[in-house]
């Protein structure tokens, strides 16, 4: 999401102290990370869904002008397939959904329904609000849209069937952006820090918090700007793979209990 420095400095410092370790050490597992294999990223994507199906990796970015959906190949990081979005259309994130995949945009109130085979547009529904992530488990559709809550959607018609309010120490915490389904609990980019939470899908609390400062340095390169960590992917052998926003890098990493 693109937001003013101004508006986003206030929060930033507000998510460090409400996520600092010694804020909640014995509530939230506190995780760092262990990198396990570094590939390359294309440095123009603005990452806003990842995820794998069928063992190809997909992504699809924001920005006018710039979003699209594409299947990567994880080694090279280059596009094997891609569609572009509409000029005007903000992008946001995306899953798989059986032979289909689903994506959001950021504010025009529309999701989209593909092809995942051929990438051909076969259908689209309407929200309320912002889009922002979107992951699922076995029952619903998981989607984020910037607030301390996420909805769950019908698999059918994507309508809303619940909303789960998430919270840290009986905090709310806002800001919740890309998310993936993993291990029975959703993973979720905190937008503009360099967290990772993973929510207890029944009620909403946040039982981790994985730390992936430095990351990018690591990676040998420096994240700036609203270029931030955002995208969370996990393969069907279940490794963990995380990038950000026009980041030259992917990373496969193993989570380290602190």
């Amino acid at each position: 999401m693109i937001k003013a420095m101004t508006f986003f400095s206030g929060f930033l410092t507000f998510a460090i102290m409400l996520l600092a370790p010694s804020a909640y050490a014995q509530k939230v597992d506190v995780f760092s990370y262990k990198i396990v294999k570094i590939y390359p990223h294309d440095p123009q994507a603005f990452t806003q869904g990842l995820f794998f199906k069928d063992g190809a990796l997909y992504e699809s970015t924001g920005r006018r002008g710039t979003s699209f959906i594409r299947k990567v190949d994880l080694e090279t990081g280059k596009s094997l397939q891609q569609v572009d979005l509409e000029p005007h259309i903000f992008g946001e994130g995306s899953v798989d959904l059986g032979d289909e995949i689903i994506s959001l945009t950021w504010k025009q109130q529309k999701g989209y329904i593909w092809k995942a085979e051929t990438f051909e547009q076969t259908g689209s529904f309407d929200y309320e609000g912002e889009g922002w992530g979107l992951t699922r488990n076995d029952d619903h559709l998981i989607m984020s849209d910037g607030s301390a809550t996420l909805r769950f959607l019908s698999m059918d018609d994507m309508s809303v069937m619940k909303t789960l309010d998430v919270s840290i120490n009986g905090t709310p915490l806002a800001r919740l952006n890309e998310l993936e389904w993993y291990q029975g609990e959703i993973y979720a980019n905190v937008w503009m820090t360099n967290y990772i939470v993973a929510i207890n899908p029944v009620n909403g609390k946040v039982t981790k918090l994985l730390d992936m400062t430095g990351v990018d340095q690591a990676g040998g390169f420096q994240a700036v700007g609203d270029y931030v960590l955002n995208g969370i992917a996990v393969n069907e052998e279940g490794r963990l793979f995380v990038t950000g926003k026009k980041w030259p890098k992917l990373f496969e990493i193993e989570m380290v209990k602190r």
